[in-house]
């Protein structure tokens, strides 16, 4: 996919490649660092069977984040960015997002989608600087976990819909 050099330390180098089983270990690490309900191994072993698009991003201390998404018909859709948080804000998440659109463009999509928790500003944020726009909602989207450690069942929080018109 290619070298390149992003972050505050940009002589650091970071390659974008396909995810593969062996980097799981690492994949779960960030998710479960990441999310108070995050994805199982399972779930990305399925992925990766299906053939869905896997890619990580892999620096000199290992994997950095990565990215799962799909595309078919003329549309295509993330459905996992994660970045791992002790590495945030040095542009990773941008880069994996820009090579997901490379390949999905070049798969033939014409628009990608995605869903973000309507509480995850910092996402939201990357998102509209990269040109998704908000184009509806999910309720109750979510399993969340209650902040003051309550009962865990029924809550829930909405999902933003974000496109982006790959055709411009």
């Amino acid at each position: 996919m290619g070298d390149f050099s992003v972050g505050p330390t940009a002589d650091t180098l970071h390659t974008i490649r396909a995810m593969t089983n062996a980097d799981l270990d690492e994949v779960l690490r960030i998710e479960r660092s990441s999310y108070q309900l995050p994805w199982s191994e399972q779930i990305f072993k399925d992925c990766l069977k299906v053939g869905y698009h896997s890619l990580v991003l892999e620096g000199q201390t290992g994997l950095s984040g990565f990215v799962i998404f799909s595309s078919a018909v003329g549309e295509a859709h993330v459905l996992n960015l994660c970045v791992d948080p002790a590495q945030r804000r040095s542009g990773f998440a941008e880069a994996l997002l820009a090579q997901a659109i490379s390949v999905v463009i070049v798969t033939g999509a014409k628009i990608l989608f995605l869903e973000v928790r309507e509480s995850n500003r910092g996402a939201i944020a990357l998102y509209e600087k990269t040109g998704f726009i908000e184009t509806g909602r999910r309720t109750n989207y979510y399993n969340t976990i209650p902040k003051d450690g309550g009962d865990k069942s029924g809550s829930r929080e909405d999902a933003l819909v974000m496109a982006r018109d790959l055709t411009l």
